[in-house]
C-alpha cells in the first residue's frame, strides 16, 4: 500500500485507517504500510483518541465506532447516480447512443439515470422505470455475476415473459446465454426487450465487490453492431469507471 506521495502526517494517517481495515496487529500495519511501527503505533493512538480506531485487548486495534458514524452520514448523502454521472456523459458523447445507469432492487433493476442520445430519435425509457433482469443488457450482466442457483430463484419467482419473439425464455438457454455474457464481460439485448432496439449493458459493483447495477448503450438495431469490438468495451470500460467511482476494490474489477 504505503502513503501516497509527498508522505506528509495526513497521508500517513489515512494509509494506516486504510490497513486498519485489514489488519490489527501493529507490526502488520506496518508492514502492508511500509511506515516504521514506531510511527504506526502513534498514529494508531491518535486514531483511538478520535475513535475511529479502538484497541481489541490483544495488543491489537479494530476500527472504532465513529467509522460507521461518519460512513453512515455520508451514505445518507451518497447518490450512485451523481457518482456516475462524468463517466455517463462521456460514453453518451463518444458514441452518441441513449446511456442508462439502473441499480438492482430485489428480483428487478431501476433506471436512476438517463441520457438521451445524440440521434434525432429518443427511447422510451425513463429514470424510475423497473427493467426485467432476462431480457435487459443491464439485467443480464446483473444475473451473469450470480450463481446460477440464485438465476434460477429469480427466474422461478418474476418468470421469463417474452418480450418480443426474440427473448429468452427457457432457463437451460438463459443460463448457457449467461456462460457468454460472462466470458465476455457485457450482456447484449438484442431486440430482446423491444422490437428494434438494440443494447449493450456491462455490470457495476459497489464498495463491497458486489453486483449492485450496470451501464447500457442503447439505439436502433442497426445502428449498434456490438460485434465491432469498439462498443463492448467502451461500455464495459464505463461501467467499471462508474464502479469505481462507487467505492469497488480495483482487484474484484480486474477479475472481469
Amino acid at each position: 500500500m504505503g502513503p501516497r506521495s509527498g508522505g506528509g502526517s495526513i497521508d500517513k494517517a489515512l494509509t494506516v485507517l486504510e490497513a486498519l481495515a485489514q489488519h490489527s496487529r501493529v507490526t502488520d500495519i506496518a508492514s502492508a504500510t511500509g511506515l516504521p511501527k514506531s510511527t504506526v503505533h502513534r498514529i494508531l493512538q491518535s486514531l483511538v483518541e478520535w475513535g475511529f480506531a479502538r484497541a481489541d485487548g490483544a495488543s491489537g486495534y479494530l476500527p472504532g465506532p465513529r467509522i460507521l458514524t461518519l460512513a453512515g452520514k455520508v451514505m445518507n448523502r451518497f447518490d450512485p447516480a451523481q457518482q456516475a454521472d462524468g463517466a455517463l456523459h462521456g460514453l453518451r458523447d463518444r458514441t452518441g447512443f441513449a446511456v442508462h445507469f439502473a441499480v438492482r432492487n430485489g428480483d428487478e433493476a431501476v433506471y436512476v439515470q438517463k441520457l438521451d442520445g445524440r440521434r434525432p430519435y429518443q427511447m422510451g425509457s425513463r429514470v424510475g422505470m423497473s427493467l426485467e433482469l432476462h431480457s435487459t443488457s443491464i439485467g443480464k450482466s446483473i444475473l451473469a455475476q450470480l450463481t446460477d442457483e440464485e438465476i434460477i430463484g429469480i427466474i422461478g419467482r418474476t418468470g421469463m415473459q417474452p418480450r418480443t419473439q426474440r427473448t429468452i425464455t427457457d432457463p437451460r438457454a438463459l443460463l448457457r446465454h449467461l456462460g457468454e455474457v460472462r466470458r465476455r464481460g457485457y450482456a447484449i439485448d438484442d431486440e430482446e426487450n423491444e422490437t428494434g432496439i438494440r443494447c449493450v449493458g456491462a455490470p457495476v459493483f459497489d464498495h463491497t465487490g458486489a453486483v449492485m447495477g450496470g451501464v447500457s448503450m442503447s439505439g436502433l438495431a442497426f445502428e449498434i453492431d456490438p460485434d465491432n469490438g469498439v462498443l463492448g468495451p467502451e461500455v464495459t470500460n464505463t461501467a467499471r469507471d462508474v464502479s469505481l467511482a462507487l467505492g469497488a476494490p480495483p482487484d474484484r474489477l480486474a477479475a472481469e
